[in-house]
């Protein structure tokens, strides 16, 4: 190992000391993600108030949702008499909840048979929005100070004020012959309405605009908590099925890079693992002999140059001069290899020719005659000059 390499590597493990030290002496920065996670501590997950609903609902059994509700319902769904093997509330609170049109149609049949829904969100799926007769709107993000409060003189004392994660969003349109309001906010001393109660035949759906009052932030500051539980005692104490965030089909099993990467310090060491890999490979890549240059080999110059004049003679339209040359050079051949006198191209040459180069006497009658032709002729044309040439090459190949 050379002494570079080891300067290096000291330099990177120090590096990587010192990244350690740091970050096991900064303090977590606090997530401020709106995650809603019941099993997060986090400002915005909701650990507090799912640990809490036993005491809400002291009668009744908490039970998680790790699917869709389709999916959940779907089973305890009975075809032979068109009834629910199964009763209570469904609960959800996130701003965007996991509900589309096909668990809406769901959650409305559960609610036909005498269930109650409650819905904490800022997203809706058309399907709840066409059934319920009601919509929504968001005028932009609000950065200042709301009050909440309840249209029942009974939680007139359960009003409260937050300050953050809040959204400008508000009940723009309610069937107001079948829908009850519960709830309002304060913007800008502008009261909207925020909490809804709306039949479905048999059972009630309880629609919440403002999420961000059940997570932990809010529910540890101050006296917020009592806000959450008069908007829970709203709902029957029977079972209670709480939509999880952790669903089923979101585990990503238990990789250890996946907690390599959800770790800062390993995630750091990780890191500079590959880097240090990295320029390992880039100061290990020199060549260890000398570049072998590269000869080129030397080129047929006669070959391009016969190619050169030939092309020259094809160009000007020289075709006797051109014809001369190729029998000149094909006799050549004829004397060069076979060793046959080419004074007189006679029937004796032509039979001598075949018996030494093994072709066809009636081949090489034609190609002679083609020659001797050709050189009495006083002015010979492009066809004659392709034509001697492929009786000539002919010869060569065959």
């Amino acid at each position: 190992m050379s002494r570079t390499l080891k300067i290096y590597i000291g330099i990177l493990v120090l590096l990587f000391v010192g990244i350690i030290a740091i970050e096991f002496s900064t303090p977590a920065p606090i997530n401020w993600k709106k995650t809603y996670n019941e099993t997060e501590k986090i400002p915005y997950g909701t650990f507090v108030f799912y640990n809490e609903l036993d005491r809400l609902f002291p009668a009744s059994n908490i039970e998680q949702i790790k699917v869709t509700p389709y999916e959940f319902f779907d089973e305890y769904y009975s075809w032979e008499d068109s009834t629910y093997l199964t009763s209570g509330t469904y609960v959800v609170i996130d701003e965007y909840p996991n509900l589309d049109n096909t668990s809406a149609q769901e959650l409305l049949d559960f609610a036909s048979h005498g269930n109650d829904i409650f819905i904490s969100s800022n997203y809706f799926p058309d399907r709840l929005l066409d059934s319920l007769g009601f919509n929504t709107k968001n005028e932009y993000t609000f950065k200042g100070k709301a009050d909440f409060s309840f249209t029942n003189p009974v939680f007139k004392s359960d009003s409260i004020s937050v300050e953050k994660g809040l959204n400008n969003i508000y009940f723009s349109e309610i069937d107001t012959l079948n829908t009850t309001v519960l709830g309002h906010q304060k913007f800008d001393d502008i009261t909207y309405t925020n909490f809804i109660e709306v039949p479905w035949e048999t059972g009630y759906f309880y629609l919440h605009l403002q999420p961000v009052a059940f997570t932990n932030y809010h529910l540890l500051k101050k006296n917020n908590r009592k806000y959450a539980s008069s908007v829970m005692s709203y709902l029957g104490d029977d079972t209670i099925f709480f939509d999880s965030r952790n669903k089923s089909s979101k585990n990503l099993g238990s990789s250890p890079l996946r907690f390599i990467l959800s770790q800062p310090p390993l995630r750091w060491a990780w890191y500079l693992a590959l880097i240090t890999v990295v320029l390992f490979m880039i100061f290990n890549a020199k060549r260890r002999q000398r570049i072998v240059n590269v000869k080129v080999p030397l080129k047929n110059t006669t070959v391009d140059f016969t190619k050169t004049i030939g092309n020259l003679y094809y160009e000007t339209k020289d075709h006797n001069n051109l014809i001369e040359k190729k029998i000149t050079y094909f006799l050549e051949y004829i004397r060069r290899v076979y060793y046959l006198d080419t004074q007189i191209l006679d029937d004796k040459f032509v039979k001598n020719l075949s018996l030494k180069s093994g072709k066809d006497q009636d081949d090489i009658k034609k190609l002679i005659n083609k020659i001797a032709h050709l050189k009495a002729k006083s002015y010979c044309n492009e066809d004659d000059l392709l034509q001697l040439n492929k009786a000539i090459e002919a010869f060569y190949t065959t």
